[in-house]
């Protein structure tokens, strides 16, 4: 998740819904996006088929949402609760963005419904993610709703032909 907009930028109240099928396409777009793809794990060049595969494998252990400015889908999120027994009190958190709606108040909308799923509705006692250390936009979101550095990952992505640290950030509620 970068950002080319100031922290200034107007903060834009998106309507938030669970993901469909039909989202595919749409999800597929953003998730080819430089800026997007950037901040992530992802490989370049992802098919709809793909997209479409992860959103029928989605199960109760997911909650995954979207975000729609105008009936247009300008970002996602989903938290996946860990299957394990002795792991169930954890759920694992991402979001990502159209490019040209980062820093606008969409992934904090995200950010803040995914969190009350795993607080209000899941009981979650430990919500994780991982992020660029470099993708500052993105640790500052995190920060901003409770989430702290647990650790650091030396070396440990790559993305645009060069190694990069990943952060494990978490928060924890008990």
């Amino acid at each position: 998740m970068t950002s080319t907009t100031s922290p200034s930028s107007k903060k834009i109240q998106p309507q938030l819904r669970s993901v469909r099928p039909s989202d595919a396409e749409a999800l597929c777009a953003i998730f080819n996006m430089p800026g997007f793809r950037w901040g992530t794990l992802r490989m370049p060049f992802e098919m709809v088929e793909q997209v479409e595969r992860r959103i029928a494998k989605s199960g109760q252990e997911t909650t995954w949402i979207v975000a729609e400015l105008d009936g247009k889908v300008v970002g996602h999120g989903n938290l996946v609760v860990q299957g394990s027994p002795r792991r169930s009190h954890i759920g694992e958190i991402n979001i990502g963005l159209d490019d040209g709606f980062v820093g606008k108040g969409i992934g904090s909308a995200i950010l803040a419904a995914l969190l009350d799923v795993a607080d209000n509705w899941r009981a979650l006692k430990r919500v994780e993610l991982t992020v660029y250390a470099d993708n500052e936009p993105a640790v500052r979101l995190y920060t901003s709703h409770g989430f702290e550095v647990e650790g650091r990952h030396v070396k440990a992505g790559f993305t645009d032909g060069q190694y990069h640290d990943l952060l494990s950030m978490a928060r924890l509620r008990f």
